[in-house]
C-alpha cells in the first residue's frame, strides 16, 4: 500500500472570490464573480502567511480521504485545521487487515513478520484471559509506522497553503505527493501563489 488522496471535493471558490474584497465594501456584494474579483483575490491570497491578507482562502473547504502511513499521519496532525472526520481504526479493525499489504513497500519485512506471528498469538488466547489485554497492548505497540491508515479529512485552502510552503521541499516523497495534489485544485495555485513564494 502506498499514500494516495482521492475522492477530494473542493466548496466555497466562488464565494470565497467575492469575499475577498469584503474588508472593502459596505455591502456585502454577492454577484457574479468579476475579472476584478480574480485579480484582487489572486493578489491578496499570495501574501505572506501571517499577514491576513489570505484569510478569505478559510472560506474553500477541501475534503478528502487520505490514506497514509503512520509516520505521516504524525507529521500531519501538527497542522491545527486538517481536521479529522473519520477515520480507519487499529482498535475495531487491526485483526482484520493483512498487515503486510497495509504497510507501504519500504516497511522491514521481519516487522511485518512479527506482527503477523503477534496477531496470530493474540486470537488463539481465550476471551477471558488476562493475558488477552496485554497481548493486544503489545500487538498495537509493535505496528511499524509503515503501517498505513485511512481518513476522510476537512480543511481549507489557508491551511493547505501552509502546509505546502512548509513541506515542498521535504524528504518524504509523501510530502512532495501532498503538494503535487494541492496543485491539482482548483484554482490552488493561482489564488495562493505558492509556486513564487
Amino acid at each position: 500500500m502506498e499514500f494516495k488522496i482521492e475522492n477530494t471535493s473542493v466548496y466555497g471558490i466562488e464565494k470565497a472570490y467575492k469575499a475577498s474584497g469584503n474588508p472593502m465594501r459596505t455591502v456585502i456584494d454577492n454577484g457574479d464573480v468579476t475579472d476584478k474579483d480574480r485579480l484582487r483575490a489572486q493578489k491578496l491570497g499570495g501574501a505572506r502567511n501571517g499577514l491576513g491578507h489570505d484569510n478569505f482562502l478559510k472560506g474553500i473547504l477541501v475534503q478528502m480521504d487520505v490514506t497514509a502511513p503512520l509516520y505521516w499521519w504524525k507529521q500531519a496532525q501538527r497542522y491545527h485545521w486538517f481536521d479529522f472526520v473519520s477515520s480507519q481504526s487499529t482498535m475495531h479493525c487491526l485483526l482484520k487487515f493483512d498487515v503486510r499489504t497495509q504497510a507501504v513497500s519500504d516497511t522491514n519485512p521481519e516487522v511485518l513478520d512479527l506482527v503477523e506471528k503477534l496477531k496470530e498469538k493474540y486470537i488463539q488466547i481465550p476471551d477471558d484471559s488476562p493475558e488477552k489485554v496485554k497481548k493486544w497492548r503489545e500487538l498495537v505497540a509493535s505496528l511499524p509506522c509503515g503501517f498505513c491508515l485511512g481518513a476522510t479529512m476537512t480543511t481549507n485552502y489557508q491551511q493547505l497553503k501552509t502546509m505546502y510552503i512548509q513541506r515542498r521541499a521535504h524528504r518524504l516523497s509523501e510530502w512532495r505527493d501532498f503538494c503535487a495534489w494541492c496543485e491539482s485544485l482548483p484554482d490552488f495555485v493561482e489564488l495562493t501563489n505558492v509556486k513564487s513564494l
